[in-house]
């Protein structure tokens, strides 16, 4: 008897410990970058210096992750990384050209090239990288070796996705599913020719059936957003679509445990809570690879089945990471090709130009390009932006580096066909988001916001900067102490010429203008969206920066000055408020 009670006593105390063993705890982390735009080497192409941050020092900082979790790692990336550094307009543009005159082999995108050495794991496609065109991201799309997503990227005729919607990932008995998608708000900035073919759908109810259909289809035990859009704001179409999604999609989808996001230019990491009160952790690195966001998940099972899931999100700053020199190595070829392309001489400035003198009147920097487009197009009158928050191009030497900080992005050049009433609206709306309405001579002159300082899109400002449209072509006055819409007062033409308001007048703008971006046509100018197609004479077959830098080529030696055809008003005023708001923005 006693050496059964013995035996019973024993088996007993295993049950718990037999127990226990049936329980598993696993941990998983999640990597993103976003909006990396380029920035793939430590090196600044366009400043000819070094680069804090950037996919090499990214990398060294997954490696180190890889040797701790293995597989059970994932890094993902969310797009906008076919537009910024010269890197991708040389693999987008030039290299293809070089190669195709050579009748060599068109080589890998660059951007595909690192996504594959780095071994990411999912990639969601940027508006930015719809901008390139068709022949570029439909290649980049088939070079990519991890899956490319975007559930709400859809074929018009059929309505089907035009790339995979989701990735599966399994770990350790564990479902992963991820789901891309993209801001839909895509045909307010690009022409439909970019896109030919493809339709963005809303984000929210796309969301909902894609999220049905992993729970009930492949019983996902995770799922994940990869949105490229921001946390809330943005652009709401006359549709009801929205720019920056990501908030509503978390609050009314339920099922996502967490969301990598990005588009807005904005680190956030936050819990918001869906409609049953369920946590979505929610995280955006930001943009140029200076951040990572990641997500480290602990998931416990019993008997093959999740009873707990714990998920933290963190932003982890990578600027000071050390350099993977094995990745600089193996792309070093590619780097030496952009540094000589970068570096062809093809002119000279007799004066130096910043953008910081847009923001306050007449600049060399915007009259320039002002002067170039009225040129190259022939137009009445020239929109134009600072799209450059603060660069600066040096007296001397150009170079082909020089034009990126004159133009940053690939925009085409445009000329539509306006009246001289909407041209006046237009203006009215730019200078509406760009002065504020003083009261007195100790106001502000610019719309500022101490909270937008750190904000890499706003920086100071209200309202974004690259919408800030003056006019060349035309002699005007902004009347700062007149409210909203009553600002601009036109005087003349500029060749002397009265301006008639009933006039129709060709006006050059650049592409992301003239197909709708910053709304200034729409709800300035009063031109419906689908009208814009019919008001466009030209468009030209390349971007504006390769017209621009022809024509400093054929110039040769070039004096940028500023012009003389409008400023702020009660100079008495705006004088004094300008150089304290320059102060406050720029620390000068």
């Amino acid at each position: 008897m006693k050496h059964l009670l013995t035996v019973t006593f024993f088996i007993f105390s295993l049950v718990p410990a037999m127990a226990i063993s049936k329980e598993k705890t696993v941990t998983l982390k999640v990597i993103e970058t976003s909006d990396v735009h380029g920035h793939f080497f430590p090196y600044d192409f366009i400043g000819n210096k070094p680069l804090k941050g950037t996919l090499s020092r990214v990398n060294t900082y997954v490696a180190k992750q890889r040797k701790e979790y293995g597989k059970n790692l994932l890094l993902i990336d969310n797009g906008d990384i076919l537009q910024g550094q010269p890197t991708c307009y040389w693999s987008n543009y030039v290299l293809p050209m070089q190669e195709s005159i050579k009748s060599i082999t068109i080589s890998e995108n660059i951007a595909a090239s690192v996504i594959n050495y780095m071994q990411y794991d999912a990639e969601t496609v940027g508006n930015h990288d719809i901008e390139t065109g068709h022949g570029v991201y439909d290649k980049w799309i088939r070079e990519v070796r991890c899956p490319m997503l975007g559930a709400n990227i859809v074929n018009k005729d059929n309505q089907q996705p035009y790339i995979h919607p989701y990735a599966l990932f399994e770990r350790e008995g564990i479902k992963i599913a991820i789901i891309g998608m993209v801001t839909p708000a895509i045909p307010c900035w690009l022409n439909e020719s970019l896109y030919q073919g493809l339709e963005f759908q809303e984000m929210v109810s796309c969301a909902r059936k894609w999220v049905k259909h992993l729970k009930e289809v492949e019983h996902a035990d995770l799922i994940f957003g990869l949105f490229h859009s921001g946390l809330d704001g943005g652009i709401t179409m006359e549709n009801g679509i929205e720019e920056d999604a990501t908030k509503r999609v978390a609050q009314e989808v339920d099922g996502f445990d967490a969301i990598f996001f990005g588009h807005d230019h904005q680190v956030h990491n936050i819990r918001l809570q869906n409609t049953k009160g369920e946590d979505v952790v929610c995280v955006d690195p930001s943009c140029y690879a200076q951040n990572v966001a990641e997500v480290d998940i602990e998931i416990k099972l019993k008997k093959g089945k999740i009873i707990s899931k714990n998920l933290v999100g963190k932003i982890v700053d990578v600027r000071n990471e050390e350099i993977d020199q094995q990745m600089v190595s193996h792309f070093q070829q590619q780097i030496d090709a952009i540094k000589q392309y970068v570096n062809r001489r093809i002119g000279t400035f007799a004066n130096s130009m910043t953008t910081r003198d847009s923001y306050f009147g007449n600049s060399a920097f915007t009259d320039f390009i002002h002067e170039m487009q009225l040129r190259i197009s022939h137009a009445d009158i020239s929109f134009n932006a600072p799209l450059s928050f603060d660069s600066r191009i040096e007296k001397g030497e150009v170079t082909v580096a020089d034009m990126f900080k004159l133009y940053r992005f690939e925009n085409n050049l445009y000329i539509l066909k306006m009246t001289g009433k909407e041209i006046l609206g237009h203006l009215e709306m730019s200078y509406d988001l760009w002065a504020n309405t003083m009261t007195s001579p100790d106001d502000h002159l610019l719309l500022l916001n101490k909270r937008t300082q750190g904000d890499q899109q706003r920086m100071g400002f209200r309202n974004f900067t690259f919408n800030f449209d003056s006019a060349a072509g035309i002699d005007y006055e902004v009347d700062v102490r007149k409210p909203n819409g009553q600002k601009v007062k036109i005087l003349r033409m500029s060749n002397g010429e009265p301006f008639d308001i009933n006039k129709t007048y060709n006006v050059v703008m650049n592409s992301y203008r003239g197909n709708g971006g910053g709304d200034l046509l729409i709800h300035g100018a009063g031109i419906p969206k689908d009208s814009l197609n019919s008001r466009i004479i030209y468009q030209s077959p390349l971007d504006l920066r390769h017209y621009l830098m022809e024509e400093i080529e054929r110039q040769g030696n070039v004096i940028p000055k500023a012009a003389s055809n409008w400023k702020f008003i009660p100079e008495e005023w705006t004088i004094p408020a300008g150089k304290r708001d320059r102060k406050f923005i720029f620390n000068e």
